[in-house]
């Protein structure tokens, strides 16, 4: 089993990768990960050309979601995106923030980061900014934004409840988070666990559904809800390189499910930075 330090930098690596390809090639493997084989352009991506904001340039197709349709963002707000990437989320949730709210958007890939600071310099966006760092121990002050956004990386960082205390921490008494994930119900196959490459492509990593749920509320957070609910249908020809014949058969016949959801969560007014801390 790897460690957690092995881990992030399987997906530093993979990441790094998918930040020099396009999205056309992106959409043609699981999840953005090379080496996964050709597979159904619609896995976990949703469409999001129709959002107000979008740019194709920032759109590597790596999503499960569309947090930022969810978010409840306003005018003015400061926005938090938790693995930015090419800044996708970011320049949707500038749309609606305007030019008196602020977008910072954290990866913790050097390529990715790069790759957004273009597309934030060529848009001339004043107020978008992409800083360098890991979702457990984020670059920001405490207190410091209205909304948190994240689409389908929580489910690749190793420890969910730090990247979750974290997540309580920067957010501003009565803040709130709307994240899009990956998530299980029933347990993956041994042989899907294992698959560094399938960590990397947005399923090994997963948890179950009433654990990830479980953690935000025992973080602090309120009013939790699953605003979104999707399941992901994995072809025959991606679980097959990972399960033999037997193995893949069983799978199909165990009940278990592959889900996107989106989670709304409200950090209590009354709170300061984090439980206890005050």
């Amino acid at each position: 089993m790897q460690t957690a330090e092995e881990l992030k930098q399987i997906v530093k690596e993979k990441y790094g990768e998918i930040a020099l390809q396009s999205k056309t090639q992106n959409e043609s493997s699981c999840c953005g990960a090379t080496s996964c084989g050709v597979t159904d352009l619609t896995i976990m991506a949703e469409d999001y050309s129709h959002l107000s904001g979008y740019q194709a340039t920032a759109d590597l197709g790596l999503g499960c979601g569309l947090p930022t349709e969810y978010a409840r963002l306003k005018e003015g707000d400061t926005v938090l995106d938790l693995g930015s990437g090419a800044g996708n989320d970011c320049f949707v949730a500038r749309s609606i923030v305007g030019e008196t709210g602020k977008v910072i958007g954290v990866d913790m890939t050097e390529a990715m980061i790069q790759k957004a600071k273009e597309n934030a310099q060529k848009l001339g966006f004043a107020n978008v900014e992409f800083r360098l760092g890991e979702i457990e121990d984020l670059p920001l002050a405490a207190n410091r934004v209205d909304v948190v956004v994240s689409n389908c990386v929580l489910n690749l960082v190793p420890s969910k409840a730090q990247a979750f205390k974290e997540t309580f921490r920067v957010l501003k008494p009565g803040g709130h988070f709307s994240i899009s994930d990956v998530v299980l119900e029933g347990e993956l196959p041994a042989g899907l666990q294992k698959a560094a490459e399938m960590y990397a492509g947005c399923v090994s990593g997963a948890m179950q559904q009433g654990d990830y749920l479980g953690i935000i509320k025992k973080v602090g957070f309120e009013n939790v809800q699953v605003q979104k609910k999707r399941l992901i249908n994995l072809p025959d020809d991606l679980l097959g390189n990972y399960l033999s014949a037997a193995e893949l058969e069983a799978y199909k016949a165990s009940g278990t499910g592959i889900y996107s959801i989106t989670v709304y969560a409200e950090k209590p007014a009354t709170a300061c930075c984090e439980p206890g801390c005050c």
